[in-house]
């Protein structure tokens, strides 16, 4: 794989939250080695006002961010992905589209911040765990050796980071 910037699209079900909150995180600290996209199968229409906070603390850039169906990463002049990561659990048992270019695929799960039902604060806190655990993995992702990995290696490398506790 010797590439300089890679394309990943992080897939959720709602791109709302969690995957809107990867895309704005890869951008922002690994944005040097890679082009992050996210999309959902089932947009809900707007990201979530608590991940928007969240980003917004990255000083990555807010209105640019918007929900949107993976549909548009399946069109010919879409960029071609490299990595497509799920960070769900209703997107890791959903059918997804053949991908051009065939992406290492990996599923992350996180704890959906959006749904849960509480006070302001509480929301906040669950986003920021989410987000902090979010990070961590792109962390470690971000700092592998990309260009010196087969495809295998890379695949196992980002199953085992997916396997990584919460």
């Amino acid at each position: 794989m010797a590439k300089t910037v890679f394309n990943v699209l992080i897939l959720c079900t709602g791109n709302s939250a969690r995957s809107i909150m990867a895309e704005a995180l890869f951008n922002t600290i690994a944005g040097d080695r890679f082009k992050a996209y996210s999309a959902g199968s089932f947009p809900n229409g707007k990201v979530n006002p608590y991940a928007i906070e969240m980003v917004k603390a990255t000083g990555y850039p807010t209105e640019q961010l918007r929900s949107k169906s993976w549909d548009e990463f399946t069109m010919p002049d879409a960029p071609k992905m490299d990595f497509v990561i799920t960070v769900c659990d209703n997107a890791a048992n959903e059918v997804c589209p053949i991908w051009p270019g065939v992406p290492i695929s990996a599923h992350w799960g996180f704890e959906d911040p959006a749904a849960l039902e509480a006070t302001d604060d509480e929301k906040r806190a669950l986003f920021r765990k989410v987000f902090h655990q979010i990070r961590s993995r792109i962390d470690i992702f971000s700092q592998l050796p990309l260009n010196n990995l087969s495809q295998l290696a890379i695949k196992h490398e980002m199953d085992k980071i997916g396997g990584m506790e919460n």
